[in-house]
C-alpha cells in the first residue's frame, strides 16, 4: 500500500510568484515514474521567462537521475541560466545533487527566501 499512495503522489506541490520569480515546489520521490510530470511544470514555468525560478526541494524525499536530467533541462531553457535555482534540498537530495556533482553547477540555497534574495548575474552561459 505504501508504493500505491507513493506512486499517486502529485510530484508538483505548487507553484508561487513572489518577489519577480516563480517558485515551485516539489514533493514525495522524483523518478523516472513522475519526471514527465516535473518536465512540464518546470517547462511550462520557464515559458514565462521568469527573472528567477526557485525549485523548492525541501518536501523531496528522494531524487533520482532522471529527475536530476529534467533540472538540468529545465536550467537550459531559461534564457539566463544563473536565474535557475535550487532551495532548501533535504540530505538525501543534498547528496544526490554532490554525489552527480550538480552542486558545482546549480544554485543551491539554504532556503527558499536566500534565493529569491539573492542577485542574479546576468551571464547566460
Amino acid at each position: 500500500m505504501g508504493d500505491e499512495s507513493r506512486l499517486n503522489e502529485h510530484p508538483v506541490g505548487g507553484v508561487e510568484r513572489r518577489n519577480g520569480g516563480v517558485v515551485i515546489r516539489l514533493v514525495g520521490e522524483l523518478d523516472l515514474y513522475n519526471a514527465p510530470e516535473v518536465r512540464n511544470a518546470l517547462l511550462d514555468v520557464c515559458a514565462e521567462r521568469p527573472e528567477r525560478l526557485v525549485v523548492d526541494l525541501s518536501k523531496v524525499r528522494f531524487v533520482d537521475s532522471t529527475a536530476l536530467g529534467v533540472l538540468i533541462e529545465a536550467r537550459t531553457r531559461l534564457e539566463n541560466r544563473q536565474s535557475f535555482l535550487l532551495a532548501s534540498p533535504g540530505p538525501e537530495t543534498q547528496r544526490a545533487l554532490t554525489i552527480s556533482g550538480l552542486n558545482q553547477h546549480l544554485a543551491v540555497h539554504d532556503t527558499v527566501e536566500s534565493a529569491l534574495a539573492t542577485s542574479i548575474e546576468t551571464d547566460a552561459r
